[in-house]
C-alpha cells in the first residue's frame, strides 16, 4: 500500500543488498518490470533476469554481477511503482543512492538513459573489480562506536602504508570501514575492545571509497564522458558532499570521485529531510535503507516496494 506523504524522497539500494530471487517478484507479474531486464540483458549480453532469479548466489555477489543487478531492479521496482501509485510517485521531490544506487538514483530522476546506465554500472562493476583483483582488501560494518572512535581503531589496525578508514557513514552506530584485508582482519579485537557491538564483514569484492579504488576513477571518467548527462527533473543527493545536485557537469564530476570518496549517507537523509522530505520510498531489493532511515529520524514514514509482499 502507498503511503500518505505529501513530499517523499527515493531512495536506491547499494551493492550488498543483492539475493537471489532479486527483482523475480516484479518480472513475474508486471510487463514494464520484464521488460527492463529483457532490454538490460541485451545490453550485457547475458541473461541478467535468470541470475538475479537463480544465482548461484556466488555469481550474483561478483561486482561485475551485482551492481547491474541492483540498478536493473532499482529502476524496475520505481516505474511499477510509478504505475500503480502514481499519486504518490508524482509527489517524489528528490532522490538518493547508496553508492552504486547513486546510479539508479540518477536515472529515475531523468539524467541518465536506462540502456546508458546498464552500461556505465557495468564498466564501473569491472573497475571497481579490477582494483579488488590488484590488492586483497575488503569492507566490515561496525556496529556502535561514532566517528571519532571508529577514526582510532581504524589506526590502531594500520600498520605501515596500510589503509583502513571509514567508508560508508551510514546512521548512528552503523558505519562501515573499508581498506587492506591485513588491517581489517585486525579490526574485530580492536573494535570490540573500544566498545563496538559487533563487527560484521560485508559481501563485497574490495576496499570501496577508498583510495585503493583509485584506478577506477579514470576508466569511470572516460565511460561517463560517453555518455549523454541530462539535467535531472528532481534533485540527486551526492554521496560525496550531501548535497543536492541536478546539473549534468556536477553530476558527472561526482559520480567518478564517488569511488574514492566516503559516502555520506547519514547527512544526506538528514539534510533530504531538512528541504523538506516527509517520507522515504526504497525501491529495489532488501530494506537496509529503511533501517538506516529508522537511525537518523526514528518516526520518518519508510516504506518500500520491489520485493514480494
Amino acid at each position: 500500500m502507498a503511503f500518505d506523504v505529501n513530499s517523499p524522497g527515493i531512495l536506491f539500494p547499494g551493492q550488498g543488498a543483492q539475493v537471489p530471487g532479486m527483482g523475480t517478484w516484479l518480472c513475474e507479474n508486471y510487463p514494464a518490470a520484464n521488460e527492463l531486464f529483457d532490454r538490460a540483458g541485451e545490453v550485457l549480453g547475458y541473461d541478467l533476469k535468470q541470475l538475479c532469479a537463480e544465482g548461484p548466489a556466488e555469481k550474483l555477489n561478483e561486482t561485475v554481477h551485482c551492481q547491474p543487478a541492483l540498478f536493473v531492479t532499482g529502476v524496475a521496482a520505481a516505474e511499477v511503482y510509478s504505475q500503480l501509485h502514481g499519486d504518490i510517485a508524482s509527489k517524489i521531490q528528490s532522490a538518493a543512492g547508496l553508492s552504486l544506487g547513486e546510479y539508479t538514483a540518477v536515472c529515475f530522476a531523468g539524467g541518465l538513459a536506462f540502456e546508458d546506465g546498464v552500461r556505465l554500472v557495468q564498466k564501473r562493476g569491472e573497475a571497481m573489480q579490477a582494483c579488488a583483483d590488484a590488492i586483497p582488501s575488503g569492507m566490515s560494518s561496525v556496529l556502535g562506536l561514532d566517528l571519532e572512535k571508529l577514526d582510532a581503531v581504524c589506526a590502531e589496525c594500520r600498520q605501515g602504508d596500510e589503509i583502513l578508514k571509514p567508508a560508508n557513514l551510514l546512521c548512528p552506530g552503523n558505519i562501515a570501514v573499508s581498506g587492506h584485508q591485513t588491517a581489517l582482519d585486525r579490526l574485530e579485537p580492536i573494535a570490540m575492545a573500544a566498545g563496538a557491538m559487533k563487527v560484521v564483514p560485508l559481501s563485497v569484492a574490495g576496499a570501496f571509497h577508498t583510495p585503493l579504488m583509485q584506478d577506477a576513477v579514470a576508466t569511470l571518467s572516460e565511460a561517463l564522458a560517453d555518455v549523454e548527462i541530462k539535467a535531472t527533473r528532481i534533485p540527486v543527493y551526492s554521496n560525496v558532499d550531501a548535497s543536492p545536485h541536478s546539473d549534468p557537469g556536477e553530476i558527472r564530476d561526482l559520480l567518478a570521485r564517488q569511488v574514492v570518496n566516503p559516502v555520506m549517507w547519514e547527512a544526506s537523509i538528514s539534510r533530504m529531510i531538512a528541504d523538506g522530505v516527509d517520507g522515504f520510498l526504497e525501491a529495489g531489493t532488501g530494506r537496509v535503507l529503511r533501517g538506516t532511515i529508522k537511525r537518523i529520524s526514528r518516526k520518518m514514514p519508510t516504506e518500500g516496494f520491489g520485493d514480494q509482499p
